[in-house]
């Protein structure tokens, strides 16, 4: 779809770091089934809380249900209700167990992807699907936060040390605001916060262990889920990863060159395909005339003016779809067109909404990455870094959106980034990732392979988009994975599709 503004302090998903690609990948991989009427203590446990099942509305099969988990793990008191969805194994002779799913963001819903996704037959009847609402998102006491604040939020990358601190400002009065609507459970968002729900569902559930699948984000939820309660799994997908050892630098740096990666087989496709609108001509040329034009304010679509934050933003969109919409973006480019430069007044100001919205993604990204920049000085070589690894591409929008929303904030995250180490009683975990993914690059799975090589076997997707999974041969492997727990040989590969 269309991008405008300034792509980063746009509000997306981790996107599908949440949902859009991940529903075709869930389509492809997983199911629509359901589970116990009520959830029960597990062997040698103590009495966990219980879930009390109702119907889903609108989902004829499924139940839907809460369960009561505390707001602070520490120190154990106050509890919000988590909400959680499944649907039951259609073969209950074949059922394994429960496949709990995560469609990543920070801000997918669990739920939703348990209701609406269409898992394979196969995945359907062995196993129950369960997806929760992680805290603070979706119907487990979702953060809100004030739509004047959201709307209001400074529209450019700071320029100066005067624009920094005012976006330190904005982000300090956001934080306190959404405090203010929240509650004490925006202090305790963090994905470490997540996987202590996760367990205490797994208990409620009574199941002796799990299997799990998680995509962008949801990967994230389950390095750290295998890390404390690895004995609790039994098998475990983990679909285009995150690498939380990354600190601030190197993860702009490496998110910036997936996307400049992108944009190198965008090009290529172009060059060699007579269908694409701009085959025949130096479009990495045409693609760098645009973004000048753009910096100068002299670029439109229509009679509209386009900024370079446009443009990166609409190719970052058309990249991480599976498959890419690289026939749409090339068409989009040739609309543009150079003209004489804009006045430059001053933006129009947003119209004060009122209200709340939900709004949970900073809490999560900030309390899981101490990604922390102090001044303009700091983040102009921040920004010089990305240029250098994507020369082209400039930046990733998403990930540059998320550090800059935590500029202001305290110094100290609850989950701050480390290497993954998962110990012995865990099984190997299947990682799949898209070498040429743009969200979450392929560098990182390699990372964190290397981290945890004996507990990670990595599954190699060579083609494009944000999700390995969706073709007939990464789903085999997944379906035997789960089912049979028949891991691919090591550094298995699945060739590249475009439909």
């Amino acid at each position: 779809m269309p991008i405008t503004g300034n792509t980063h302090r746009r509000r997306r998903s981790w996107k599908r770091w949440g949902t859009g690609a991940v529903l075709a990948c869930a389509a492809a991989l997983l199911a629509l089934p359901m589970l116990p009427e009520r959830g029960q203590a597990s062997a040698g446990s103590a009495a966990p809380s219980t879930i009390t099942w109702r119907p889903c509305a609108g989902h004829r099969n499924a139940q839907c249900g809460t369960l009561p988990v505390p707001v602070d793990w520490a120190a154990p008191g106050e509890t919000f209700k988590l909400e959680v969805a499944r649907r039951k194994a259609t073969n209950p002779a074949k059922r394994i167990g429960v496949l709990l799913v995560n469609p990543g963001g920070p801000g997918g819903s669990g739920v939703d992807m348990a209701l609406g996704s269409q898992f394979p037959a196969e995945l359907r009847e062995r196993f129950d699907i369960v997806g929760f609402d992680p805290r603070g998102i979706g119907r487990s006491h979702p953060i809100k936060c004030s739509k004047r604040l959201i709307d209001n939020a400074p529209g450019e990358l700071p320029r100066n040390q005067r624009e920094f601190e005012r976006l330190v400002s904005h982000n300090r009065e956001l934080r306190q605001d959404c405090r203010r609507h929240s509650g004490p459970l925006f202090d305790h968002a963090d994905t470490l916060s997540v996987v202590r729900d996760m367990e205490a569902l797994r208990a409620a559930l009574g199941e002796e262990k799990i299997n799990y699948f998680g995509h962008s984000y949801g990967t994230l939820i389950g390095q750290q889920y295998a890390e404390k309660f690895g004995g609790r799994i039994r098998s475990m997908v983990l679909d285009s990863n995150m690498d939380h050892s990354l600190q601030t630098k190197d993860l702009a740096v490496t998110a910036a060159a997936a996307v400049e990666d992108s944009l190198k087989e965008f090009v290529r496709w172009c060059e060699t395909t007579p269908t694409c609108a701009l085959h025949g001509q130096n479009v990495l040329l045409r693609w760098d005339r645009l973004l000048a034009a753009a910096d100068r304010g002299a670029l439109y679509e229509s009679n509209a003016p386009v900024s370079a934050d446009d443009i990166i933003g609409r190719a970052y969109e058309a990249f991480s779809s599976g498959p890419p919409e690289w026939p749409q973006l090339a068409k989009w480019l040739t609309t543009l067109r150079i003209g004489r430069p804009h006045p430059q007044g001053d933006a129009p100001r947003t119209r004060q909404a009122p209200g709340t919205e939900p709004h949970g993604r900073d809490a999560v990204f900030c309390q899981d990455w101490q990604a922390r920049i102090h001044d303009y000085r700091e983040l102009h070589a921040l920004v010089r870094a990305e240029r250098a690894a994507a020369p082209h591409a400039r930046t990733s929008p998403e990930m540059r959106e998320a550090i800059l929303s935590c500029i202001g904030w305290p110094k100290h995250a609850n989950n701050p980034q480390r290497p993954v180490h998962i110990g012995s009683h865990a099984p190997v975990i299947l990682l799949a990732n898209a070498r040429h993914d743009p969200v979450t690059g392929y560098a990182w799975a390699r990372n964190v392979q290397k981290q945890a090589q004996k507990k990670i076997r990595l599954l190699t997707y060579d083609g494009w988009g944000h999700g390995a999974i969706g073709t007939k041969c990464t789903m085999n492997a997944v379906n035997n994975y789960l089912i049979h727990r028949s891991l691919p040989r090591p550094d298995a590969g699945c060739p590249a599709s475009q439909n």
